[in-house]
């Protein structure tokens, strides 16, 4: 009898890449705040996840090849289409829309959801050793 990662991880362990994909989203915005005609972007982390748990309920999935000499890969294409462009609350004369203390709040908030999901893994960890262990 073999242990499915999938199975026993649950969908915290996309969850967890998700949030460090948005983590770098939101320092290209902060590191973008002062670059003229820069258009903030984020990611809505509920709809993403909630999305890969609809294909992953449906079964295995994998990414289109464009050649038959390419890598098949399996997992999710995070592309631009789950990009979205942020509205600004206020206009910019250089047409940036990108707010610093938005996006800092946001980042830390992301942060606060990266260290909460590393901590559930890591407790689904133990509990698989245990039981590997019996314990």
């Amino acid at each position: 009898m073999s242990i499915s990662f999938d199975k026993a991880l649950g969908i915290h362990e996309k969850a967890l890449g998700f949030r460090a994909q948005r983590a770098e989203v939101l320092a290209n915005n902060i590191a973008n705040a002062d670059t003229p005609n820069y258009k903030a972007r984020d990611m809505d982390f509920a709809s993403v996840l909630a999305a890969q748990a609809e294909q992953t309920s449906k079964g295995h999935f994998a990414l289109d090849r464009t050649n038959a000499r390419h890598i098949e890969a399996e997992g999710l294409s995070m592309g631009d289409e789950s990009l979205q462009y942020r509205t600004p609350m206020q206009p910019s004369i250089d047409q940036n829309t990108v707010d610093a203390q938005l996006e800092q709040s946001s980042y830390a908030e992301n942060a606060v959801g990266f260290q909460a999901s590393f901590t559930l893994l890591n407790s689904k960890f133990k509990g698989l050793i245990s039981a590997l262990r019996g314990e």
